[in-house]
């Protein structure tokens, strides 16, 4: 058995409604190890060339990645993979949060995502079990009520969602998809694909840890991490600025995308920059399951 993983896909049929559960063998996780590589493993497979990107032939995976579910800093991520709508190409995003963990926990390592429901439905993944639900009472609700509606609906408040607002539902080329909240696999519309397809929202909640082949060293390593963390100047400086605190070091090597990397300076880079944000508007710091880092801003500001 691969060690790390609970060996189960789940295959998503939104056209028939049809849920079936794939059990792939050691060579396939040896060979696609997680995350982007499996997805476009079932894209390429499965998506006819020239699919339309908001169409039923377009499809949508998500997978976790090798060690998500285990408790390393920065290993809670999902890859999720399509047509791209906005490009035309594959699109490629990531997010972090609580919600890739959970999918583990939930018994799947991925889903592969074909189809498009004549109706509003979101997912429900339960320690190894699958439903699909009506979600026209969620549709036309933002990421944030959808989440809750859900916790309150499913009634345990620590089910994880993944979902779109109204920008998915819309069709907006570079809608997001989101999970926490404010964790969003914001880049190439994946997003707009997910709406497309009439799915509102993936819930997950289970309470299996995927097996390792070692656990005592599996802890061994998290503590070693936690430690060299804490003792690395510029990790610590990533928790206490968040991504922007690259910005100043960027502008000094010029490698800002500056007007779609017409320039790599960027004349008010001072301003957005993560030293910045901390002096004014940073009130407290968030995370990610297992990660000790903290680079989630949470900022408060006027008007």
């Amino acid at each position: 058995m691969p060690y790390g993983y609970n060996r189960r896909i789940l295959h998503v049929n939104l056209s028939t409604g049809a849920l079936t559960v794939e059990e792939p063998d050691d060579a396939f996780y040896r060979r696609y190890m997680g995350g982007t590589n499996m997805g476009m493993h079932y894209i390429l497979q499965q998506m006819p060339a020239g699919a339309d990107p908001l169409g039923p032939e377009n499809v949508l995976t998500i997978f976790a990645g090798v060690l998500t579910g285990v408790p390393f800093s920065g290993q809670s991520r999902i890859s999720v993979n399509a047509k791209s709508p906005l490009t035309g190409a594959i699109g490629d995003s990531q997010a972090g949060g609580f919600f890739p963990a959970e999918l583990k926990f939930a018994g799947f390592d991925g889903l592969v995502v074909t189809g498009e429901s004549a109706t509003p439905v979101y997912l429900w993944l339960h320690d190894g079990q699958a439903e699909l639900r009506p979600a026209d009472h969620l549709w036309g609700l933002g990421a944030w009520n959808t989440e809750t509606r859900l916790r309150e609906e499913l009634e345990d408040d620590k089910v994880e969602v993944a979902c779109v607002g109204q920008g998915g539902e819309n069709l907006v080329r570079y809608a997001a998809i989101m999970n926490m909240r404010n964790r969003a696999a914001g880049r190439t519309g994946m997003g707009a694909v997910m709406g497309a397809k009439k799915l509102k929202a993936i819930a997950v909640r289970g309470r299996k840890s995927p097996e390792v082949a070692d656990p005592a060293g599996v802890k061994a390593i998290a503590r070693l991490g936690a430690k060299e963390y804490k003792a690395n100047n510029g990790m610590t400086e990533l928790g206490e600025l968040g991504t922007a605190g690259v910005v100043m070091s960027q502008e000094f090597s010029g490698g800002l995308p500056t007007r779609n990397y017409q320039s790599g300076h960027f004349e008010h880079c001072e301003d957005i920059s993560g030293e910045r944000m901390a002096e004014t508007i940073l009130v407290d710091r968030d995370t990610c399951y297992a990660c000790v880092v903290r680079c989630k801003r949470e900022v408060e500001f006027d008007n």
